[in-house]
């Protein structure tokens, strides 16, 4: 069974990606979906009626193969492989999606518009990403601030290479200080070796792990540039992590804080919605 993007427009959806679940009803396909993970939380005003399906490791199969849908959204990394073959194996067509690039993410949202019936709505939302995309991807700075982004402590785990997240860095003018980390896809680190990277920006997302204060104040008492210049930013974690229509916030959001001469307060907080 095909786990590519459908041709045809779903009569029934089920989502097993938040990110993509915010997508769909962006792009004009909410009244196709059916059901959503507990983690499914935006738009929370149009998610509150839907059937849950609990959550993305682990979703409660016979709820979902009850709900009849005719495509379940799935993603390599946030489902299991059991999850998408379970499904499969009841005869259900999964589009497994797997951006780990920005422009893959672009593309993904791209692909996802080509089948909603509403065309002007769904042109507007993706082309406002492409176009975001675009500027930022040709207006790159000579010069890059070396970031640590962690998404999880005890232990403390960073966004590797080959990740979403560090390419968003990159295309925001940021330089991921474990790019060179090839053990894991989100490497274990201590702070000795936050000390020895020497980040100029230290973003502390509030998701999967939610940073706060306590976390800024101990990263603050590092020997580091970003400690020394106030730029540890508490930031809204589906800018690093969700990649839908959320990419041109995450765009605007991040590249003043990763400018060479950034005009920010000592210590930031950063929240989207």
């Amino acid at each position: 069974m095909s786990r590519a993007a459908p041709s045809t427009t779903p009569a029934r959806i089920v989502s097993l990606v938040p990110s993509l679940t915010e997508a769909c009803f962006d792009l004009g396909l909410g009244d196709r979906v059916v059901g959503v993970t507990d983690w499914c939380v935006h738009p929370a005003d149009l998610l509150s009626g839907l059937p849950r399906v609990g959550g993305t490791k682990n979703p409660d199969l016979e709820t979902i193969v009850g709900l009849a849908p005719d495509l379940v959204i799935a993603n390599r990394e946030e489902n299991t492989q059991r999850t998408v073959e379970s499904l499969e194996a009841n005869g259900l067509r999964v589009w497994v999606t797997y951006p780990r690039t920005v422009a893959e993410g672009v593309q993904l949202l791209r692909e996802l518009a080509e089948l909603s019936p509403a065309r002007s709505v769904a042109e507007r939302v993706a082309g406002a990403v492409e176009s975001a995309f675009d500027a930022a991807h040709r207006s790159q700075p000579s010069e890059r601030a070396r970031v640590f982004c962690p998404v999880w402590r005890s232990p403390w785990m960073s966004v590797g290479a080959d990740t979403y997240a560090a390419d968003l860095l990159w295309l925001c003018g940021g330089a991921n200080v474990f790019s060179d980390r090839a053990d894991r896809r989100y490497p274990r680190v201590e702070l000795t070796d936050v000390t020895a990277a020497a980040p100029d920006v230290v973003l502390l997302p509030d998701e999967p792990y939610a940073f706060g204060p306590r976390d800024v104040a101990e990263l603050a008492a590092l020997e580091i540039p970003a400690a020394r210049d106030g730029r540890i930013h508490l930031i809204d974690g589906t800018w690093v992590s969700w990649y839908g229509p959320r990419i041109a916030v995450a765009i605007e959001g991040l590249r003043p804080l990763l400018a060479a001469s950034p005009d920010l307060p000592t210590v930031t907080s950063i929240r989207g919605s």
